[in-house]
């Protein structure tokens, strides 16, 4: 239990402290001496200080008060110290103040003022043990995992996505298929590389496939192969990417772009484990597990008519859902150091730091792009940098503080309180295609590209979500 540490000289201040803390339930215990003191600070478990400023009788400078408060912060920088000072040593007491003290009351205190005082700092104290605690612990995790299972490279700090990478890897020696959900650029594609590299599937192949860049007449060549002659240009034999799959997985992202007509094929081959190529009768076997993501809200989806419900329940025997960066604050950090080290050294820049100015434009930026956008912005500012420190400006944020300026003619960004309450993938979905558009001025090749994704895909997205671009002339 946390105790307060008493230090005065006088017997009679420190047992009228003892008695008031202990009516108000606060455990005690007193010194007379600085040296005694840091003794208990070492031995007992003290949530708080409360020291007088002189300690001898010809003392009354505050000279020893604040040598001990700095041997109290040399030995526990964050034990909170509340100073009892008289007014001869109260302008050292004021000094320590600045220098980190909790606090100084002035003698005679005001018993109320000490007892609200106390327990307030003793609450912090408890508070900032639980935190270390559970950092320490959540370090702990992360180092095992790590060490046990291969995560291929992830940077992550947050329990979020601790739970994620957990879950990832405690099913991964399972076949069962796994619909991976989340915001676009979250991360949902490590999250698929996770779950394959620790499965019983891991070297054998992972192919992908990026249903959004597959035009939706060539879907069923795509997956399941093409005979020669089967369709217009195919002039050769096609191999799907079932069979080129075959004993491993089969990683489809953007699963909620795939065409109507290809949902009753993929679902025959996923409950059969049989297909055919494209101008063949001949079945074939598909030994694949396999991986999808989406951003879409499925669910909404098969309300409006465009997913089949069965194709959903044979995809969605497990589900893992990669919260968008603005819910994972802890985490941005450590992704912009790391994307910053990859890229300076790629681009021959090692000395590269991020400036103070930059890291509190990346902690309050909103992110709705994910961590796509974070690591797009990283790039960009690397890049573009001229001296050694990466400012916001580098890394092309406006201060957080003014309004975001609004494109003619394009949907201006969410606020922070919008992207944080928000639970639904789609809208999320929504708010990066709407930033990708604001920065790219509504020219849709350089907003695929800052997304990750084709011209086709793009504009298959913007009609599904409802977005149009204002074309004005003059």
């Amino acid at each position: 239990m946390l105790k307060v540490l008493i230090i005065d000289d006088q017997l009679a201040v420190r047992t009228a402290l003892e008695v008031l803390f202990d009516v108000n339930g606060i455990p005690t215990i007193a010194c007379s001496t600085p040296a005694e003191a840091l003794r208990l600070i070492t031995t007992e478990d003290i949530g708080a200080v409360v020291q007088d400023m002189n300690f001898t009788v010809a003392e009354t400078s505050g000279r020893e008060g604040t040598e001990l408060f700095f041997a109290i912060r040399a030995l526990d920088a964050d034990l909170p110290v509340l100073l009892m000072t008289a007014f001869t040593s109260l302008e050292a007491a004021v000094a320590l103040v600045k220098q980190g003290a909790a606090d100084y009351l002035a003698k005679p205190w005001e018993d109320d003022k000490v007892v609200a005082t106390v327990k307030n700092l003793m609450a912090l104290r408890a508070l900032h043990q639980e935190n270390t605690f559970l950092r320490a612990r959540g370090q702990r995790t992360r180092r095992e995992l790590a060490q046990r299972y291969d995560l291929r490279g992830l940077v992550y700090t947050s329990d979020a996505i601790g739970e994620v990478v957990r879950l990832s890897v405690n099913i991964a020696a399972s076949d069962a298929p796994v619909l991976i959900t989340g915001p676009n650029g979250s991360g949902k594609e490590k999250i698929a590389e996770i779950v394959q590299a620790n499965s019983r599937r891991r070297d054998k192949p992972f192919v992908r496939v990026n249903v959004g860049a597959v035009p939706d007449n060539l879907f069923e060549a795509e997956l399941f192969g093409a005979e020669p002659g089967a369709y217009t240009g195919a002039n050769k034999l096609r191999i799907g990417r079932f069979e080129s799959a075959h004993g491993g997985t089969l990683f489809l992202d953007e699963l909620g772009t795939l065409p109507f007509a290809a949902q009753a094929k993929l679902l025959r081959v996923l409950q059969s484990g049989e297909y055919e190529r494209l101008g063949s009768s001949t079945t074939r076997k598909a030994d694949v597990r396999v991986i999808s993501a989406t951003n879409l809200d499925l669910q909404r989806a098969i309300a409006a008519g465009t997913f089949r419900e069965d194709l959903y329940f044979r995809l969605h025997v497990i589900e893992l859902f990669v919260p968008p960066l603005a819910e994972r604050p802890e985490d941005i950090m450590p992704l912009a150091e790391h994307f910053l080290q990859m890229y300076a050294a790629r681009e021959n820049k090692v000395s590269l730091r991020l400036s103070k100015e930059a890291v509190t434009a990346l902690q309050n930026h909103e992110w709705p792009g994910n961590v796509r956008e974070l690591q797009n912005r990283v790039q960009r500012a690397v890049l573009v940098a001229l001296g050694d420190a990466v400012t916001a400006n580098d890394l092309g944020i406006v201060d957080s503080s003014s309004s975001r300026p609004r494109k003619a003619g394009l949907p201006s960004a969410p606020t922070r309180e919008a992207v944080s309450d928000r639970t639904d993938p789609f809208e999320s979905e929504r708010a990066g295609i709407e930033e990708a558009l604001n920065l790219a001025q509504g020219v849709i090749s350089k907003a695929a590209a800052a997304l990750g994704m084709s011209r086709q895909s793009l504009y298959r997205r913007m009609e599904r979500l409802g977005l149009t671009i204002e074309r004005r002339v003059g």
